[in-house]
């Protein structure tokens, strides 16, 4: 089977398991996208959806972020990996939207990435579901995990493997393979004990019998 053939089959096979694939992270404006992505590396969607529920009631605008007591904002998201740094990415993003982008949350890649703490996975993961933009694929641990075992990829790079998944994947199904990806990362394909019994990929594994 064809690289492009198998992605067509496993998307297809994914689709029927998650039939309205969306992110886990809760938001409702774009730079609530931005502030949740930010606080979700090395810490889990769950846990950000926390923290958020109370951060999105507090801080209602661009501005209420960029105008935020540091110290007061830190306290905010304490309980959150790597807070302070995260803490301050999130409030001169604010800040820079504000500044260079009219209040408003760029639709470009390159614009995105001059935004403090925002990197490719960040950047793509707020055009598809903030702006259903197919610019890229977003990789994480999950998609980096999948798109191994499945023979998708055979690199480690976050940006080597979302170049990899690119050249087979038809752009109009770039932002849900990512999601599809994680759903069954976390659901089923897990890294250390992967439910082979209840993986609808079984069939078309080359890692299967790991």
């Amino acid at each position: 089977m064809k690289p492009q053939e198998k992605l067509k089959e496993i998307i297809k096979k994914l689709k029927k398991e998650y039939p309205e694939p969306k992110t886990a992270l809760n938001f409702k404006t774009p730079f609530e996208l931005l502030a949740a992505a930010i606080l979700s590396a090395q810490t889990t969607d769950a846990h950000v959806n926390k923290v958020t529920e109370k951060l999105f009631k507090k801080y209602k605008s661009i501005k209420a972020y960029a105008d935020a007591i540091p110290y007061a904002f830190k306290k905010d998201i304490s309980s959150i990996n790597f807070y302070n740094n995260k803490a301050k990415n999130i409030q001169a993003s604010a800040k820079k939207i504000i500044e260079r982008f009219n209040s408003s949350v760029p639709k470009t890649m390159e614009q995105l990435i001059t935004l403090p703490g925002v990197a490719r996975k960040t950047a793509n993961i707020i055009l598809f579901n903030a702006y259903n933009i197919n610019e890229g694929i977003a990789v994480d641990t999950h998609v980096r995990r999948l798109a191994n075992r499945l023979g998708l990829a055979e690199n480690e790079d976050p940006v080597k493997i979302e170049n990899d998944l690119m050249e087979i994947t038809p752009k109009k199904d770039w932002g849900n393979l990512s999601i599809l990806l994680i759903l069954h990362g976390r659901k089923v394909c897990q890294a250390k004990k992967p439910k082979h019994k209840e993986c609808a990929l079984y069939d078309i594994c080359p890692s299967r019998d790991i």
